[in-house]
Order: C-alpha cells, then sequence, then structure tokens
C-alpha cells in the first residue's frame, strides 16, 4: 500500500508542475507519464483518467481529513474549505474551472451538496424545500468561491468567508423582492 501511494503522490505532484505550465486541457496521460518516467499501464492501474487523480488530490489534501465531528457547522466547513483553497490557489483556481464529465468542478459540486445537506434540519413542513436550499447554496458556494480564486490579490480567505456568510443571512432582509 505504500508503494501505491508513493507512485499516487509521485502522479499527483507532476500534474500540479504540469499545470503550471499548461492549461489542463492541453495535458495528455502520456504527458504525466512521461515527466515522471512512468508507464501508462502503471498510470491505469492507479487512476481512470487524469480527470480522477485530480479529483484524488481533493481527497487526500482536503477531503480525507473532513467529517461531520470535525465541522460542526457548515460555516466551519467553508472556512477551512477557503483556507485550503487559498493556500492551494494556483492549482483550485485551474482544476475548479476544468469542466465536463469527472471533472473536478463536477466533483466538487457533488462533494459540497453532500457536506451542505448534512447540516439541514428540516422541519415537516419545509422537507419539500430542502433539495431546493441545498443546491441553492451549494451553487452559490462554488460560483463565489470560482470568482474569489480569480484576482490575483483577492480577499483572505477569512474576509471571503465573511463576506459570503452575510450575504447568504441578509439575502432576503436587504432587497425589496416584488414577487
Amino acid at each position: 500500500m505504500a508503494d501505491s501511494n508513493i507512485t499516487k503522490q509521485a502522479l499527483a505532484m507532476t500534474v500540479k508542475e504540469l499545470m503550471e505550465e499548461k492549461a489542463f486541457e492541453k495535458i495528455s496521460v502520456s504527458d504525466i507519464c512521461e515527466s515522471c518516467n512512468m508507464s501508462r499501464k502503471s498510470f491505469y492501474y492507479h487512476f481512470r483518467d487524469k480527470y480522477d487523480l485530480v479529483n484524488w488530490i481533493f481527497d487526500t489534501e482536503f477531503k480525507s481529513v473532513e467529517s461531520r465531528d470535525t465541522y460542526p457547522n457548515f460555516w466551519k466547513l467553508m472556512g477551512n474549505l477557503c483556507d485550503y483553497f487559498y493556500a492551494n490557489k494556483d492549482f483550485y483556481l485551474k482544476a475548479i474551472q476544468i469542466k465536463g464529465q469527472n471533472s473536478f468542478s463536477e466533483y466538487f459540486n457533488e462533494y459540497l451538496y453532500q457536506s451542505i445537506s448534512t447540516y439541514f434540519e428540516p422541519s415537516s413542513e419545509e422537507e419539500d424545500r430542502i433539495e431546493f436550499y441545498v443546491f441553492f447554496l451549494t451553487d452559490a458556494c462554488v460560483a463565489a468561491i470560482e470568482r474569489w480564486l480569480l484576482p490575483k490579490d483577492g480577499l483572505l480567505p477569512r474576509e471571503f468567508l465573511e463576506l459570503l456568510q452575510s450575504s447568504i443571512a441578509n439575502i432576503g432582509q436587504e432587497v425589496s423582492w416584488n414577487i
């Protein structure tokens, strides 16, 4: 098992280095294998494709330490997630912009949806609306994180989180909706 993780780590480091040089779409499995002197067979033994490798990086660096017990509330989870993305900003800015089947964007969206849904305890009157709330919050957070990562000299994680939290808390209080 230790050898397997060493191989996976080498592939992960290589894809990160390659993503610093060129767009993810232009990186092939062959490029990754060539850069770390590994066979394609070895790559495919560990990962389905290059998207699976990027998702594995998130799993091992962030998600593996995350649990419901670790994050007693949604904002604690988001705070740690923002700290992690900020510390790895260059990589995740590119990773979150990867779209399509098996992409990190799709993977992260599903992860966040599942995480957010664990914090909702619906009353019987709201039960049919919970899915809408979770999708809305997921989409809002993913879009906000992607936009937050864009500027070179953007907000620090805590500043971003405070704005996100106050935006969600005040969404219906400051605007007069004529519906």
